[in-house]
């Protein structure tokens, strides 16, 4: 089970993107890989269709789950995510490094 999820902020750990943060665009949990805005941009070569005008367009590649971590929302840096049962009973994700529920 992956502890990303779409809209988290993260930070990249390690890579030619090493220090970036962005926000994640999707999860891919087979792969264990994500997709994150700005970060890890690589060039495509787009063929023409005749909805879609053809060249070389830049997207956002996967990158490894392993290689990013969640920004803490307190101190805006790397944390590790850790999981807990509210009194209500909700089980929400939290940041280890302040102990601020991630999950709203």
């Amino acid at each position: 089970m992956l502890k990303v999820r779409k809209k988290d902020k993260v930070v990249v750990l390690t890579g030619r993107d090493k220090g970036r943060t962005g926000e994640v665009i999707e999860v891919l949990p087979k792969e264990n890989r994500v997709k994150v805005r700005g970060v890890n941009i690589v060039k495509k070569h787009q063929r023409q269709t005749p909805t879609q005008a053809g060249g070389i367009v830049e997207i956002e590649a996967p990158i490894h789950v392993s290689n990013v971590a969640h920004v803490d929302p307190k101190d805006n840096k790397p944390t590790r995510v850790g999981f807990k049962t509210l009194e209500d009973g909700r089980k929400v994700r939290f940041a280890k490094r302040s102990g601020e529920v991630i999950d709203l």
